[in-house]
C-alpha cells in the first residue's frame, strides 16, 4: 500500500477528538474546587472510576469494531445494533466465530493496565509544585479550553472535521483506515433506521419493469444500457453542467413571468433543446446534487442522503466518461452537507476546486461570488487539452442575497410591491428583502451571460454542451402564471428549468413532456455517445423508445411521495396512507369515474414501486472496485 500517509494522519485527527470529548468533562468540572481530582480524594477515586469506566468502553468498541470489520469489511456502525433484535442466534454466532475468552480477558488487561497508567500520572502531577495564584490557573484553563476546543473542532475552516473527510480520500481503503469506531459509529446512529423493504421492492418491480424495459423475471436488476444519440460532431463533446441554486421556474422569463427576471437565459433556451415540465425528486440543494449526481431520489429522512454514511458508496454515470478529465467546481465548502465525501469518493480522479482554490475574495458564507465562480472554472477548464466534464454549483441565488459592489455594471432595478407579490416575490418579510431577493435572482442571469461571453472566446466552447439544471424551485404562490396545484400541493417548489444548450451541436428543439433531475446524467451519455450501464431509475430523455412521461416526487418534511404524470400529480402519506390526486393543468379535467379511478391506481402503484425501488437502491447502487493509490 502506498500513500498511506495522509490516511493515517486524518486518523490521528479523529482520535484527539475523542481523547479531547473525554477530557473536555474533566477540565469544565475539575476547575470547581469540590470536584478536583487534586484536591478532594473523593473526586479522586470518581475521576479513577469514569476513566476506568471510558477505557473500558473504548477499548471494547475498538475489540467489537476489529472484529465487525473482519466479518463484514466495514468498520462498525449503528446497524449493527441491528443485531440485538436475534440476540441469541447473534451471541451465538459471536460464540462459535470469535476467541470470545480470550478476546475479554484482553479487554480486561487493556483496562487495568490503562487505569493503573491514569493513577500514576495523577500521582506524578500530584507531587509537582505549581503555581496556584487565580490569574495562572485562570490562564492554564484557557489555553487548555482553546487547545481542546480546536481538536474537537478538528480544522481551521467553516465547518468542523466530519466522517466525510476519509471518505473525501478518494479511496475506500484508506476511508476505512482513517476512521476509528467512534465516528463510524456514532454517525450513523441516526441513520440506524435507514433500510428497505426487500419483499416490497420485489412486489414493485414488475411495476417498473413496464416503464424502464427491465426484465422483470430478473430480481431487482435495475441495470440497462443507455442508447446513445448521433454525435453530429463526430468528436466527445466536453459537458459542463450547471447545478443553479433556487433556479425557480414561476419566477424567470422563460414561463412569461412579467418581471422578466432572467432575459438571457430565456435567449438561450429558445436555442437549445429546453424542457418545461422537468421536476426534482425533492427540495433542498443536497437532496438535488444527490439526484443530479446518482441518479437516484433522496428518499433518505429526515437527514440527506450526502449525510448518511452508510449510503456514501455510489455509482455515478459520471465515471463512464472514461477519458474525460473531470471537474468540480464550488464557491464555498463542499464539507456543507458532507458533499465532499459523495465527491471524492465516488468520482474516480475528479478535480474539486472550492473557495481556498480561488484568487477570488470570499463574499459571504457561501463563499466567492457566482459570477467569479464561473470566471475562475471557466479560465481553469480552458487550458485543458483533454475532454472535460466540469459541474459548476452555484449559491447566490440564497439568503442573504449577496451582490457584489465589484459588480458596477449589473444595475440593481425596483419595482411595485404589489408587483413582487403578484409574481413570486411576496415570502420576505418586507419590501427592502423582496427587492433583494428579485435582484438576486436577475444577478444569477448575470453571471450566465457573463460566463456564456467568457466561454465563447475560448477554443473548447464550439465543442462543448452546456447543461443547466436547476438544483430546486421555491415554493410559492404563483398567481395566475401557473395551474393552482402549484402553489396549494408546492409543485413550484420542485419546478425547475433544464436546457441543453450547444449552437454548433444541438438543434434547438423545447420539450413539454415530464421528467425530472435524475435523468440528467443518462441524457447527457446519451448525447456524448457515450456507452454506459444505467443501474438507476435516470432515463435518457432523448430517447423516445424508453421516454416515460412522469416524475418521482418525496416530501421528507411532509412525510409524502408522489407520482407528476400527464395532467395529474398524486401524492400518498407514508404514515397515514391518505391519497389524493389533482389536476396540473389548464382546462377542464374528468376528477371522477372510470378513467379517474383508473390513473389513480396506475400512479398510486408506480408511486410506492418508485419510493421502495430507491430505499433499496440507496443501500444496493455502488460503485466498482477503485485499487488504492
Amino acid at each position: 500500500m502506498r500513500d498511506l500517509g495522509s490516511a493515517f494522519f486524518l486518523g490521528l485527527r479523529f482520535d484527539l477528538r475523542s481523547t479531547s470529548l473525554l477530557l473536555l468533562p474533566l477540565l469544565l468540572l475539575g476547575s470547581f474546587s469540590y470536584l478536583n481530582p487534586f484536591n478532594n480524594k473523593i473526586a479522586r477515586k470518581g475521576w479513577m472510576f469514569f476513566f476506568g469506566f471510558a477505557t473500558l468502553a473504548m477499548t471494547l468498541f475498538y475489540v467489537v469494531d476489529f472484529g465487525h470489520y473482519a466479518y463484514l469489511s466495514q468498520r462498525l456502525n449503528a446497524s449493527a445494533l441491528n443485531y440485538l433484535q436475534d440476540a441469541g442466534i447473534s451471541t451465538k454466532m459471536v460464540w462459535q466465530s470469535y476467541p470470545v475468552i480470550w478476546l475479554l480477558l484482553l479487554l480486561l488487561i487493556i483496562t487495568l493496565l490503562f487505569t493503573w497508567l491514569i493513577k500514576i500520572g495523577f500521582r506524578r502531577i500530584s507531587k509537582t509544585p505549581g503555581d496556584s495564584s487565580k490569574r495562572n490557573r485562570s490562564l492554564s484553563f484557557t489555553i487548555s479550553f482553546l487547545v481542546i476546543a480546536f481538536l474537537l473542532f478538528g480544522r481551521f475552516d467553516q465547518y468542523p472535521l466530519r466522517w466525510s473527510d476519509a471518505f473525501g480520500l478518494g479511496n475506500d481503503y484508506k476511508a476505512n483506515l482513517s476512521l476509528n469506531p467512534f465516528e463510524s459509529f456514532f454517525n450513523t446512529l441516526k441513520f440506524r433506521n435507514t433500510g428497505y423493504d426487500e419483499n416490497k421492492t420485489k412486489q414493485s418491480f414488475p411495476v417498473l419493469a413496464r416503464y424502464y424495459g427491465f426484465d422483470s423475471t430478473t430480481t431487482l436488476d435495475f441495470s440497462r444500457e443507455i442508447t446513445p444519440v448521433n454525435n453530429p460532431s463526430g468528436n466527445r463533446p466536453n459537458i459542463v453542467l450547471v447545478i443553479c441554486e433556487s433556479f425557480s421556474a414561476y419566477k424567470s422569463s422563460m414561463w412569461k413571468n412579467p418581471l422578466n427576471t432572467t432575459p438571457f437565459f430565456d435567449s438561450i433556451s429558445r436555442n437549445g433543446i429546453f424542457f418545461d415540465h422537468c421536476f426534482t425528486p425533492s427540495y433542498g440543494t443536497a437532496r438535488g446534487v444527490w439526484a443530479t449526481l446518482t441518479g437516484l431520489p433522496d428518499v433518505e429522512m429526515p437527514q440527506t442522503s450526502s449525510r448518511n454514511p452508510l449510503a456514501v458508496d455510489q455509482h455515478t454515470i459520471l465515471n463512464d466518461f472514461n477519458g474525460y478529465e473531470k471537474y468540480y467546481f464550488i464557491g464555498g465548502s463542499p464539507s456543507w452537507a458532507n458533499i465532499r465525501g459523495l465527491l471524492m469518493n465516488n468520482i474516480n480522479g475528479l478535480h474539486l476546486y472550492d473557495q481556498e482554490s480561488f484568487e477570488a475574495p470570499r463574499l459571504d458564507v457561501w463563499g466567492i461570488s457566482d459570477k467569479n465562480l464561473f470566471i475562475e472554472s471557466n479560465k481553469i477548464i480552458a487550458k485543458e487539452s483533454q475532454p472535460f466534464f466540469a459541474v459548476i454549483q452555484t449559491a447566490d441565488n440564497h439568503r442573504p442575497y449577496t451582490i457584489p459592489e465589484e459588480d458596477k455594471d449589473f444595475i440593481q432595478l425596483t419595482t411595485s410591491e404589489d408587483s413582487l407579490d403578484r409574481f413570486g416575490f411576496h415570502d420576505q418579510v418586507n419590501y427592502e428583502n423582496k427587492l433583494k431577493e428579485y435582484n438576486a435572482f436577475r444577478y444569477t442571469d448575470y453571471t450566465f451571460q457573463k460566463f456564456m461571453e467568457a466561454a465563447r472566446k475560448e477554443k473548447y466552447f464550439d465543442n462543448t454542451i452546456f447543461v443547466f439544471i436547476g438544483d430546486h424551485g421555491i415554493p410559492g404562490d404563483v398567481g395566475q402564471m401557473m395551474p393552482k396545484a402549484w402553489t396549494e400541493q408546492r409543485l413550484a417548489a420542485v419546478h425547475v428549468p433544464l436546457l441543453f444548450y450547444s449552437p454548433r451541436l444541438l438543434q434547438p428543439k423545447q420539450y413539454s413532456f415530464i421528467c425530472s433531475q435524475i435523468d440528467v446524467l443518462p441524457t447527457i451519455a446519451g448525447l456524448c455517445a457515450i456507452s454506459c450501464n444505467n443501474t438507476t431509475l435516470g432515463r435518457n430523455l432523448l430517447d423516445s423508445a424508453h421516454r416515460n412521461p412522469f416524475a418521482f416526487s418525496f416530501d421528507p418534511d411532509n412525510r409524502q411521495t408522489g407520482i407528476i404524470m400527464g395532467n395529474y400529480f398524486y401524492r400518498k402519506h407514508l404514515q397515514t396512507g391518505k391519497e389524493e390526486m389533482v389536476p396540473i393543468s389548464f382546462g377542464p379535467l374528468p376528477e371522477a369515474g372510470a378513467d379517474a379511478a383508473r390513473i389513480k391506481e396506475e400512479m398510486k402503484q408506480l408511486t410506492d414501486a418508485f419510493y421502495h425501488s430507491s430505499r433499496y437502491l440507496l443501500l444496493n447502487n455502488k460503485k466498482k472496485p477503485k485499487s488504492v493509490n
